[in-house]
């Protein structure tokens, strides 16, 4: 009897101790598992920040194919190809994550900004078209103004462009983007007036800046605005105000400021150079 009593014991002791090492297995595979996410996660950031963009869509397509619904790992490999300039294989891929369940209206967004970027308006148009007006966001409305302004809707582009810059605490590049829109349309004096707020968002705005000169040339003013610019940034900007100034016909004046772009570069101003040199074997 005593015998059975200490086998019982003895097997219940067992089975206890396996029973703890089963579930310390357990508790050791869930933390490996939560280290692993976290590292994946931390990686999958690297993937789209540092990285090599190609080297990115080389992750996100291996680790897809061991994981292929997770959504993240989708939206990973799409950002991915935008970032490497892939854009047509981009809107495959946005395809693929506005079609998951867990998709959101920010991705349908994403599809029509790489839509936008292989240049296939209709489609982007219809894309924007089918968010509800209620999602509000930034990049939704500036992609609405572009694709407004690509059919020539002056009204909806600048209505868009006006919201999207109340969206933005950032909103040199829309503003930039704005003026160009007018600058093409000949308002001169309203690009110039958009360029100016776009430097005073972001003074390191090189585009605005050289946009700026270029709607002041427009207007036969060929003096540089008093807007922040480095050395070589002013050369720059002389030279494309020279050229503006040619294309007046103003070809005098546009001489006089390549030599002045030339002796402000602090290096040899090839670019510069050639064009005076043409003007004046013409």
């Amino acid at each position: 009897m005593r015998q059975s009593i200490l086998l019982g014991l003895t097997l219940s002791a067992a089975v206890a101790v396996a029973g703890c090492q089963k579930a310390g297995d357990a508790e050791v595979d869930r933390a490996l598992e939560s280290v692993n996410a976290i590292d994946g996660a931390d990686l999958s950031d690297l993937m789209l920040t540092v990285a090599d963009p190609n080297e990115g869509v080389t992750y996100f397509q291996r680790t897809l194919a061991e994981n292929p619904d997770r959504i993240d790992l989708q939206r990973g490999l799409a950002i991915s190809y935008v970032r490497a300039k892939r854009y047509t294989e981009a809107v495959g891929a946005w395809g693929k994550v506005v079609k998951h369940p867990e998709s959101t209206l920010d991705d349908q967004v994403d599809l029509a900004d790489a839509q936008i970027r292989t240049g296939d308006w209709e489609k982007a148009n219809a894309t924007l078209d089918a968010i509800p007006p209620t999602h509000e966001t930034f990049k939704r409305y500036r992609l609405e103004a572009v694709v407004a302004d690509s059919a020539k809707e002056w009204k909806k582009a600048d209505s868009f462009y006006e919201i999207a810059v109340g969206l933005t605490t950032r909103p040199a590049g829309v503003l930039n983007n704005w003026g160009y829109s007018k600058l093409t349309r000949g308002d001169f004096t309203e690009a110039e007036r958009l360029f100016t707020d776009a430097i005073r968002q972001d003074a390191g705005l090189f585009t605005a800046k050289n946009n700026l000169v270029l709607a002041r040339g427009a207007q036969r003013n060929y003096t540089l605005p008093v807007v922040p610019m480095e050395q070589t940034e002013r050369a720059q900007l002389l030279h494309t105000l020279a050229l503006s100034a040619i294309k007046q016909g103003d070809v005098e004046i546009g001489k006089a400021l390549l030599r002045e772009a030339i002796d402000t570069h602090p290096q040899h101003f090839e670019s510069a150079v050639r064009s005076l040199r043409a003007l004046e074997a013409a």
